[in-house]
């Protein structure tokens, strides 16, 4: 669903007020159902109690009812580690916690993360929400930076040399990028936080899981292979990730719900890690039962899970750093086995999503759907701004029509960073701000042609003057 659908939708809402039309319907890929398990207790012997502590850090990035998905797969996330044997007081939570009680919530006080799933937000704790749920804060914690931490509940990763540390994050990502309610996450500012980690000795290893666009470049020629650190990632270095159980997909969120209750990356190593009894499963294994599922054969839905950082990691058990469910000791594949792919949508098409479902679904001649229509109408619009700056801007940067597209399609090899000066990205990302207004969810797709002028040489006195010039007579 992008341009084509983008297109139909701006017409329906600026010329048809109450038109009685279908939803898009998206070229899902198809779900077959196959045994993509094995026997999960094979004969090897089964992981040894972890030595030292166990902790998790787990971080819902977003805000807002349009990505109740993200705080969905938290909150998932903490109950499989609760059940797993991990303590509260080494759980650390990051959302902004306005999903649960939220009006457009069917279910006040219940957050699920599948069809016909139980609540998973129940007993979560509210370490973060809110305006301390921040970068700052972020960074703060996972250091174990008492003193630095502002609001929320005090605690931080307070790891030692023995200790077992997870860190798993949801959110929308770009190049080099992943958000937080207050602002961006740099990669390079990440790799610096988890270097001093390292050097601290402030733990013995770390498994890092990050579900959002473009996910890798967050590690892409930055994460070494000896810091004891292994991540995988919900796509690569220049891919979309996915939100799954949406509405109209299948299986489909309920009817009463308009937005995407998962996704994908994340559904995937949540109901895996349900499923098995964490002792006998390797994070290899899971890494490889994940890049399975998550992968289509259609290129418009198509994520390649990846890994990065010490490869030598993989080998070890899931219950290092998860814990195992005493109830999963008795799985077998034959009744637990899942469908081996999933139907879609792009994060960024995704919210649109829940919009349209939203002016689609409210009463005909209703406050409610014409505020609806006001609201998908202007998502659309800030949408034609940004894609028209962005275009003028390359146009008078470079002087084609065809830049911005074309810095868009440059990728880098493997073994390097997205951008080399990150100085001059991040000042390139706020300079655009300045003169056009906030990039938003949708905007951190063109952030791959700021970090490609960085790499060109283009300096922020040129990107000003393209930018003011390219904004000049639009309303951000």
């Amino acid at each position: 669903m992008n341009y084509y659908i983008v297109g139909i939708l701006l017409f329906i809402t600026l010329f048809s007020p109450f038109t009685k039309s279908e939803p898009p319907k998206l070229d899902r890929p198809s779900n077959e159902t196959e045994f993509i398990h094995g026997n999960s207790k094979p004969n090897c012997k089964a992981a040894e109690p972890a030595k030292g502590k166990q902790w998790a850090v787990l971080i819902a990035g977003s805000t807002d009812y349009e990505n109740y998905r993200h705080q969905a797969d938290i909150c998932h996330a903490y109950q499989i580690l609760k059940k797993g044997g991990l303590k509260d007081e080494n759980i650390i939570v990051f959302m902004y916690d306005d999903i649960a009680f939220n009006v457009e919530n069917p279910r006040p006080g219940v957050i699920i993360n599948q069809p016909g799933g139980d609540d998973v937000y129940e007993g979560v704790p509210k370490d973060y929400t809110q305006s301390a749920a921040t970068v700052a804060n972020v960074f703060a914690v996972l250091l174990g930076n008492k003193t630095a931490v502002q609001g929320g509940s005090g605690k931080v990763l307070d790891s030692g040399p023995d200790d077992h540390v997870f860190i798993y994050y949801a959110d929308h990502g770009a190049t080099g990028i992943i958000g937080m309610t207050d602002g961006l996450i740099y990669a390079k500012d990440l790799i610096d936080v988890l270097k001093k980690k390292h050097e601290a000795k402030a733990y013995k290893t770390m498994v890092i899981y990050i579900e959002a666009c473009e996910a890798g470049s967050m590690f892409q020629g930055l994460l070494p292979n000896n810091w004891d650190i292994y991540a995988t990632t919900a796509a690569n270095a220049e891919e979309n990730s996915y939100g799954t159980y949406c509405p109209d997909d299948y299986p489909s969120a309920p009817s009463e719900y308009d937005t995407c209750l998962g996704d994908t990356y994340s559904v995937a190593w949540l109901e895996d890690s349900e499923m098995h009894d964490l002792r006998f499963e390797t994070l290899e294994k899971q890494y490889k039962t994940i890049r399975r599922r998550v992968f289509t054969q259609d290129l418009d839905f198509n994520s390649h899970v990846t890994q990065y950082g010490d490869m030598k990691l993989s080998k070890e058990f899931l219950f290092t750093y998860m814990g195992t469910n005493p109830d999963n000791d008795n799985y077998t594949s034959m009744a637990n086995s899942k469908p081996s792919g999933f139907s879609s949508a792009s994060q960024y098409d995704a919210e649109l999503l829940h919009f349209w479902y939203k002016f689609h679904r409210a009463p005909e001649g209703s406050t409610r759907k014409l505020e609806a229509q006001k609201e998908l109408h202007r998502k659309i619009s800030h949408r034609m701004h940004v894609d028209h700056s962005m275009k003028e801007i390359g146009k008078l940067i470079l002087g084609s029509e065809n830049s911005t597209m074309m810095l868009l399609k440059t990728v880098r090899p493997l073994d390097q960073p997205v951008v080399d000066d990150w100085d001059c990205y991040k000042m390139l990302v706020k300079t655009y701000e300045e003169h056009c207004g906030s990039l938003s969810r949708y905007g951190l797709k063109y952030t791959r042609a700021l970090a490609n002028m960085c790499n060109a040489g283009i300096k922020m006195e040129q990107m000003a003057v393209a930018s003011a010039q390219a904004c000049a007579k639009i309303k951000p």
